[in-house]
């Protein structure tokens, strides 16, 4: 059994200056794209801050709609849980859930049956598919949105007449309830509906873009004036914002997987990419027959081939290859000229109870030892094996 001499790792390990060299285009381009990525987070925060929030002057919040109600003597009251906004249910409050499509379906069903027959108005703004129907039974969401913003009132809702032309685009809606006002439509389908509830005095506006509550948007067209009108029918005002952190949506049976909120596409998808990266493998991986050696076009001399790979090394201060490369060639040549086979060459036990000499030089440090620590002492020990390998051939 052969041993060959082993390679310390530090000999040939790139420095930490070679590192940073190397990988310092890299990280500079992470660090910028970072960089950007946090700087469009914090400008997109910024704009949304607060959205829909009474107590927020943010662009997007609502506190102008809030202290204009407050002039005229209606109370804004700001719940986030949805225990909360089922004990301010009643004929003098208007409750405005400012985002239905997150509450869950459970959410839902507990506030329409809260809602309804309490004689109070409820304010939905821009609920979706999937609310819609059970917060407002009997209406649909169209699946696509109004082209424009700013549409006329269109219909003989006293609010929506006295308040004229509004930002209301946004989702549309149709209802099968005969009595329902229809305001604000586009293409045929309305923006805006006031549906009354049959068995109280109470009612339910569902309100296709939350554009006329915006501080920024208040005092365009008509904006203002449908709001104060639309939230100010009632002396108390409940402003719902639904959150997260509501216990009612993480009751038993509504719990969901991280597998269970991603859409279907999204698996699929995934799976398309594991099969792709599978036949782009074994596309890389095939052959197509075995090599099929080839003559070069020149002759190259063997010491133009042995100066580049020195040239190689020193680059690489690969002080320990070269060394190594050195030694097994000299050991290599030297095995037959001490009657040594040459499989048993790299076994220090075989070859040096040969009869070797090295003019007083330790035989088993210069053929077998430890890297050099510098060129000086790797240009040493190659004049040193080139003697020992003289010396040994001479008659």
């Amino acid at each position: 059994m052969t041993t060959e001499a082993t390679l310390p790792s530090t000999a040939v390990s790139p420095t930490a200056h070679q590192l940073w060299t190397r990988t310092r285009g890299v990280a500079l381009a992470f660090t910028f794209l970072l960089a950007a990525a946090v700087a469009l987070a914090v400008l997109r925060s910024d704009a949304r801050h607060g959205a829909l929030d009474p107590r927020s002057a943010d662009p997007h919040g609502s506190r102008a709609v809030a202290e204009l109600l407050a002039d005229r003597g209606v109370s804004t009251r700001v719940v986030t849980t949805l225990a909360e906004a089922h004990a301010a249910t009643g004929p003098d409050t208007t409750l405005l859930v400012a985002s239905p499509d997150l509450l869950t379906e459970r959410q839902q069903q507990e506030l329409h049956a809260a809602t309804s027959g309490s004689g109070g108005r409820t304010v939905l703004i821009a609920p979706g598919s999937p609310s819609v129907s059970t917060l407002a039974p009997g209406v649909t969401a169209d699946p696509a949105t109004s082209r424009g913003s700013t549409l006329t009132p269109d219909c003989a809702l006293p609010s929506a007449r006295r308040a004229g032309t509004a930002e209301t685009g946004g989702i549309r809606y149709s209802t099968r309830h005969l009595d329902a006002d229809k305001c604000y439509p586009s293409q045929r389908l309305a923006t805006l509906l006031r549906i009354p509830d049959t068995s109280a005095s109470g009612d339910t506006i569902v309100l296709g873009a939350p554009d006329i509550l915006y501080n920024t948007r208040l005092d365009q067209q008509g904006n203002a004036s449908l709001a104060l009108q639309l939230l100010g029918s009632r002396p108390h005002l409940t402003w719902y914002l639904p959150s997260l952190s509501d216990t009612s949506a993480t009751e038993p049976g509504n719990e969901k997987t991280f597998f269970d909120l991603l859409p279907s596409g999204w698996l699929w998808g995934t799976l398309q990419l594991f099969v792709a990266a599978a036949l782009a493998a074994l596309w890389r991986a095939r052959r197509l027959g075995p090599l099929v050696p080839e003559r070069l076009p020149v002759a190259i001399r063997a010491s133009e081939t042995v100066e580049g790979r020195a040239r190689l090394y020193r680059k690489a201060r690969a002080r320990a290859r070269a060394a190594t490369a050195l030694r097994s060639t000299t050991r290599t040549r030297l095995a037959p000229l001490v009657g040594v086979p040459v499989a048993q060459a790299h076994t220090p036990e075989a070859l040096l109870s040969a009869r070797l000499q090295a003019d007083g030089q330790p035989l088993h440090s210069l053929l077998f030892g430890p890297p050099p620590s510098d060129d000086t002492a790797l240009i040493a020990l190659a004049d040193q094996l080139d003697a020992l390998e003289r010396e040994v051939r001479r008659p």
